[in-house]
């Protein structure tokens, strides 16, 4: 409120006659258990969107906000784009978060793991077993946010990882799938790309703050990303791929990881991940994973996001 009150100020504005408008979507209202979705007045609030906080519904019912979109999903937005002769680079570019790409940026300053860790990191490993014992669980010391019924959760990642350069990707599905089910301190699941993973529990991280290091690694992985989605022609066939940059360092001291978060959906409230090898390009998911360890200084690790929504949401935060 202060910035928009200088701004009116430098601009010589009334501030009484003001408007902001703003691109606020369907699904934003739905997570965000909002009056204007939410009619019943019996939702749980998932989570909160930068464009429906409590200032946001204050200047609302004031009448002080233009949002020509809110009654609209992505897909249907995108529809009205090509109806109304708007390019379709732009049309079909990959969302950009609103609160700005550093919102992908995970911090911490130290480790997060659960009290029993090592017995959790133990119980996952007997899951994954009894499905293949080709493939090694690791407890990472991270936290995402996802859903579970109508409320939101911050569970542990797991990392899965193999000595195969060509890894079984419908196993690794169908384990990303199970792990959430039979223990509910978990809600995302990664395959961690390069040599296998040893340890069942991960317990150090590169302590990480919004700073022009991390956010110049992160820009540069999603330029990467982009551009091979581009070369590739997967823009429209993906739904979203955000690009995820997170503090676990995987046993090289001051490095991070970056995941890639492919997901296709018809409505942003239900989705899955891009099948490697069929809906995401063998050749293009290597490209990515090369390029970043090549060009992105700092990155010892990429890891393909393999879970679904729910019980993991599309962004990681």
């Amino acid at each position: 409120m202060r910035i928009s009150e200088t701004c009116c100020k430098e601009l010589k504005l009334d501030a009484s006659r003001v408007l902001l408008a703003q691109g606020t979507l369907r699904p934003d209202l739905i997570e965000s258990a909002s009056k204007l979705a939410n009619t019943s007045g019996t939702a749980s609030t998932i989570k909160t969107h930068h464009n429906d906080t409590a200032l946001v519904r204050r200047l609302r019912d004031q009448g002080s906000i233009i949002e020509p979109l809110k009654d609209y999903h992505k897909d249907e937005v995108r529809a009205l784009g090509m109806d109304l002769g708007l390019p379709k680079h732009l049309v079909w570019r990959q969302p950009f978060p609103g609160p700005g790409l550093a919102i992908r940026i995970l911090c911490a300053r130290k480790p997060y793991l659960p009290e029993n860790c090592d017995k959790i990191g133990k119980d996952i490993s007997d899951v994954v077993t009894s499905i293949n014992t080709s493939v090694k669980s690791t407890l990472l010391p991270c936290r995402s946010v996802g859903v579970q019924g109508d409320c939101r959760s911050y569970r542990s990642l797991v990392g899965l990882s193999c000595s195969s350069t060509n890894p079984n990707w419908s196993e690794l599905l169908k384990i990303a799938r199970e792990i959430p089910k039979k223990n509910h301190s978990v809600n995302r699941i990664v395959y961690v790309f390069g040599s296998e993973l040893k340890e069942s529990v991960i317990k150090t991280i590169t302590p990480t703050v919004l700073s022009k290091e991390c956010t110049n690694q992160l820009r540069a992985a999603d330029d990467i990303v982009n551009q091979t989605l581009i070369k590739y022609d997967l823009i429209r066939k993906m739904s979203q791929v955000p690009v995820i940059l997170f503090p676990c360092d995987f046993g090289v001291k001051g490095s991070r990881a970056i995941a890639v978060r492919t997901f296709i959906t018809n409505d942003f409230m239900t989705g899955v991940p891009a099948t490697p090898g069929k809906e995401m390009p063998s050749d293009a998911l290597s490209e990515i994973v090369s390029r970043i360890l090549k060009e992105v200084p700092g990155v010892s690790r990429v890891c393909y996001d393999l879970t679904s929504k729910p019980p993991a949401t599309t962004e990681w935060e």
